[in-house]
């Protein structure tokens, strides 16, 4: 089991755990993260951005072109940003801390 921790833009943490496998978007959107996900993981926005905490990121398989070039279009976008339909949990992460980002862009131009 992963420990993911969310960090809320006023730095609230809530944890919750996933199994190898789970995708981060549908933990995020059962735990009442603010990640649309729009498109339903199909690249086709930008809506699940986060940003995975530096010591966790280079543990994440990393990010395909496609998604690189959909992170262009995610409000503020940093080094380690993700899009939380795209990660998929790997079987050896124990911990994982994703905060959400201090702009978030769903469906609705918000």
């Amino acid at each position: 089991m992963t420990l993911i921790r969310f960090i809320a833009t006023d730095g609230a943490i809530r944890e919750v755990h996933g199994a190898a496998g789970d995708r981060l978007l549908d933990l995020a959107q059962a735990d009442g993260q603010p990640l649309e996900g729009t498109c339903e993981g199909q690249m086709a926005c930008s809506t699940c951005h986060v940003i995975i905490a530096p010591e966790d990121f280079p543990r994440l398989p990393p990010a395909s072109a496609d998604e690189e070039d959909m992170l262009d279009f995610a409000t503020g976008a940093t080094r380690t940003s993700r899009l939380a339909c795209q990660i998929r949990l790997p079987a050896a992460l124990d911990v994982l801390t994703v905060k959400m980002p201090g702009e978030l862009r769903n469906s609705k131009g918000k």
